[in-house]
């Protein structure tokens, strides 16, 4: 049987977050797999009680021991967020630069993963040999140091797999895109390009990391009291651009969040922002005039539980913003974030602090490309087809429009698409199963198991919890307790949810009453008729038994003469 290239998707296209794509060379149910990236993506509202969502790779679980490696583009939380989730079901090697391996390596001495995954550090620019992949490392700008696109190089053709990308002419921290080597793949020809999508539908250039300098350093020379700047924790550029504006303006660098230490750490380990400034921990700061001191802080996007949010809500331990003091968002509104950053920004406001965004002053550059520079990428690669990834679907057909219009021929795909890039033309040959998981402490369990529904219902439907005692007979020992969350009920209905549930219990035959399983299953069946009567809705309910022994069994008259 012939061999063949396949692309699978299970995470990024047509949606953000969660990237994970799988490449397969081989005859079909004998492919050797690469992973290119195996990122995370953080759970909304729609998702109460969980942080972080990863990829569902059970496709690839099934077939582990045919996984070569996972080769990771750069250390964005998006692209390697998940190996410490999903690395025990996969186990194989991975392959990243230095300061993606320095990220990686604190989040797997976290998970108690650093002595077991086998971590393969590949120099910037360099070159793994995978099986019959042979991958090489392209450098690219982005907002993030040491990204990187790969080219994928197969027997039946080359893949560039862009990662995130951008064409900056001045990074400031770290090497410029490298456009020979991109030149050099289309002159020895490309069969298929999967391209970042994220800024499809913006006309014109991303704009520069160096032409910020500027800006900020007027905007903060502008401001008479403390300033804060807020911003993506791992943009080392970002951080070396503010701490220099900080410094023109005669200002003490204060850093809040540890991902903003961890990211210098990793960067310094690795030769970056050796010449920083002198920056303080954030309990120093207080010692500081307010017109002397700016703050670097963690959470632009409105994370709960980030240095930003804690301080506009008055909850962090040292760190106070009020009147006359400004807070400058140097980043982007990732979509579905807007709620929770709107929340911290109104509080910020309410206590009289200026707030900035990029809509009110020039703050923030991309770190995506816009067209001209897709345009300029398809026109170094000149590659046959070009698969739009890492996007939502308007911005997947905006890339695959203006990739017709150069010249090749654009292939909307989903995540799940199991897709044939050669031989012959591309064609989705199957859909293979794929979505997302929660992850619950360390562990990714789907998103329908009994606890995350029990968590939404909770917060959409409110909850019941009855709490009942019995002794080893299966005899009510003391009255039984009703807690409610969440639920407006008239006067009484707590009332009649107990004696209802009491009632229950001793409506059962002996044998069933000392079955926690049988006594729990009746009791919901018995109570959740009298909350829908109540609520017109389906709360969460939980029951609670507490087993004495017989010798410690209380009287409770109430059961007396209740059968």
């Amino acid at each position: 049987m012939d061999k063949r290239l396949v692309f699978v998707p299970l995470g990024g296209v047509g949606e953000f977050g969660a990237n994970l794509a799988l490449y397969g060379y081989g005859t079909p149910g004998d492919y050797d797999w690469l992973m290119v990236d195996c990122g995370l993506a953080f759970a909304d509202e729609a998702h109460p009680g969980v942080d972080v969502l990863v990829p569902d790779a059970s496709f690839i679980i099934e077939q582990r021991e045919r996984l070569l490696g996972i080769v990771l583009t750069h250390a964005h939380e998006d692209h390697l967020g998940a190996v410490q989730y999903l690395w025990p079901q996969l186990r194989c090697p991975v392959y990243a630069t230095p300061f993606a391996c320095a990220i990686l390596r604190g989040k797997l001495e976290e998970g108690g993963l650093l002595a077991q995954v086998p971590v393969r550090i590949v120099p910037v620019g360099g070159h793994a040999d995978i099986g019959p992949f042979s991958v090489d490392y392209i450098g690219v700008t982005h907002s993030i140091l040491e990204a990187h696109s790969v080219a994928v190089r197969t027997p039946l053709g080359t893949i560039v797999h862009s990662g995130d990308w951008k064409l900056d002419p001045e990074p400031r921290v770290g090497k410029l895109t490298d456009e020979a080597k991109l030149k050099k793949l289309g002159d020895d020809g490309v069969l298929a390009l999967m391209g970042d999508s994220t800024n499809a539908n913006t006309e014109g250039h991303s704009g520069s990391e160096g032409a910020l300098l500027e800006s900020m350093s007027t905007l903060i020379g502008e401001a008479t009291g403390r300033v804060a700047v807020s911003l993506f924790a791992s943009n080392a550029a970002r951080i070396e651009t503010v701490c220099r504006a900080a410094v023109a303006n005669d200002r003490v660098v204060v850093m809040v969040g540890r991902s903003l230490w961890r990211t210098v750490a990793a960067a310094r380990e690795c030769g970056y922002l050796r010449d920083l400034p002198t920056v303080l921990e954030d309990d120093e700061g207080e010692r500081l005039p307010a017109e002397h001191v700016l703050y670097l802080v963690t959470g632009c996007q409105g994370e709960q539980r980030a240095a930003l949010a804690r301080i506009a809500f008055g909850e962090h331990r040292t760190v106070k913003f009020g009147r006359g003091d400004t807070v400058i968002f140097s980043s982007k509104v990732i979509p579905g974030n807007e709620k929770s950053i709107g929340r911290v920004v109104n509080s910020l406001l309410r206590g009289g602090v200026k707030v900035v965004t990029e809509k009110d002053h020039f703050v923030h550059v991309s770190g995506h490309p816009y067209r001209q520079e897709l345009r300029q990428m398809i026109a170094w690669l000149r590659p046959r087809y070009v698969l739009p990834v890492h996007g939502d679907v308007r911005q997947l057909n905006g890339h695959a429009e203006l990739a017709r219009s150069c010249g090749s021929t654009a292939i909307v795909v989903n995540d799940g698409d199991e897709v044939r890039l050669a031989p012959g033309e591309p064609e989705v040959l199957t859909q293979v199963p794929y979505g997302r998981l929660a992850v619950a402490g360390s562990r990714p369990v789907p998103l329908d198991t009994e606890a995350i529904q029990a968590r939404r219902r909770m917060m959409f439907n409110g909850a019941a919890t009855v709490l009942l005692v019995l002794d080893a007979d299966g005899e009510p020992s003391a009255p039984a307790k009703v807690i409610l969350r969440g639920l407006d009920l008239p006067e009484g209905a707590a009332e009649k949810i107990r004696r209802t549930a009491e009632a229950r219990v001793m409506d059962l035959p002996r044998p069933r009453r000392v079955d926690d399983d049988e006594v729990n299953l009746a009791v919901r069946q018995a109570i959740r008729g009298e909350l829908k009567a109540f609520t017109q809705q389906r709360p969460a309910i939980d029951v609670e038994i507490v087993r004495l022994p017989a010798t410690d069994a209380v009287s409770y008259p109430a059961r007396r003469g209740v059968r």
